[in-house]
């Protein structure tokens, strides 16, 4: 970014901030303004109630204009090349699409109250390219609370113009299952050689997966990603045909050589031509919007319930006997809802 650039950056940042009403949000977001946009997930992520309640104004105004993209999610070991798959991948998307926003699931930044911010300068290409919007998934303490702020996210990016949004899953294990309920198409990266003790993640997300990729298949490795493409090929065959009639494809792949990059993004467009068509794409996107409705409604019902200090404190209480097994966690668990419904009352 040359001195001009970002002199103009910082002022847009500055006047942004001076008014950060939702309404001049939302016309900077139809406008396609990054400074705005990321701004107000800022807005999503904090936890001032002045703040929260702009934020669920912003999200009202820009629901309308929402849900015109593919949502594709990403997932694979440490390791796999999620990021340098992605750099790549992203730029053969951008060969087709006009936009593209790339986002992040991490819950396990929790743990040290660190960022993915780092896969920015990993996408050292895709950052620089006006077209591309790379943000990290916003704070929160609970997988549930970045999940739901990642949708929220989604939504902003939506009415932004980004009508391709790739979601990466940094932890693994739970996130997996989170991105799947909030994506179109669920891709799988894997790596031949990977080891025994990765089989069992595989597993647990392969029936989950509508595309699969055998990734750093070049060099010395070609054989051995020759030999794993095959083996997955044979295992989805025992899977029963998912609800929409797609039939997952197995695809080698190399961010080096570029390998196999254009198979994938016909495969998504052939998963997406087809699910709409037979109507599938959008009762998916009807039942993730339900999903999001029992989903948020557990978080919120979780916030109220630790907000009210007489049930935090009798919640504390009760912990103190179930870690010395006075009681049950399960016994516990209903004295401190009935306690709470008698303190809202």
């Amino acid at each position: 970014m040359n001195k001009e650039r970002l002199k103009e950056w910082l002022l847009s940042r500055k006047r942004m901030k001076e008014r950060r009403s939702s309404e001049d949000l939302f016309i900077a977001i139809r406008e396609g303004d990054p400074v705005a946009l990321s701004m107000a997930i800022t807005l999503l992520e904090s936890q001032l109630e002045s703040e929260r309640e702009q934020a669920k104004l912003l999200i009202e105004k820009c629901l309308p204009f929402s849900g015109n993209s593919i949502r594709i999610g990403i997932t694979g070991v440490p390791g796999v090349g999620k990021s340098s798959f992605i750099e790549k991948f992203g730029e053969e998307i951008l060969k087709s699409k006009n936009k593209l926003a790339v986002l992040a699931i991490d819950p396990s930044s929790e743990k040290t109250g660190g960022s993915i911010l780092g896969d920015k300068t990993r996408m050292e290409n895709l950052s620089q390219n006006s077209r591309v919007f790379i943000r990290p998934s916003a704070s929160g303490t609970t997988l549930g609370g970045v999940a739901r702020k990642t949708r929220e996210t989604i939504i902003l990016c939506e009415a932004a113009g980004f009508d391709v949004i790739l979601i990466e899953t940094v932890g693994v294990g739970q996130s997996e299952t989170v991105v799947h309920s909030m994506v179109d198409f669920f891709l799988l990266l894997l790596l031949a050689g990977a080891g025994d003790e990765l089989q069992g993640i595989k597993r647990g997300i392969m029936e989950m997966a509508d595309g699969l990729v055998v990734t750093k298949c070049d060099g010395d490795n070609v054989n051995r990603s020759r030999l794993a493409a095959s083996e997955l090929r044979s295992a989805i065959k025992l899977f029963p045909l998912s609800p929409n009639n797609w039939n997952p494809q197995v695809i080698l792949s190399s961010s080096m050589t570029l390998l196999g990059l254009d198979k994938i993004w016909k495969m998504i467009a052939d998963f997406e031509s087809l699910t709409k068509d037979n109507t599938s794409f959008f009762e998916n996107r009807k039942r993730q919007n339900l999903n999001w409705l029992h989903e948020t409604l557990r978080e919120l019902y979780f916030q109220d319930l630790w907000s009210n200090k007489h049930v935090r404190e009798f919640i504390k209480t009760k912990e103190e006997k179930v870690k010395t097994g006075e009681t049950s966690a399960f016994q516990a668990a209903e004295e401190i809802f009935r306690y709470y419904i008698n303190v809202m009352k």
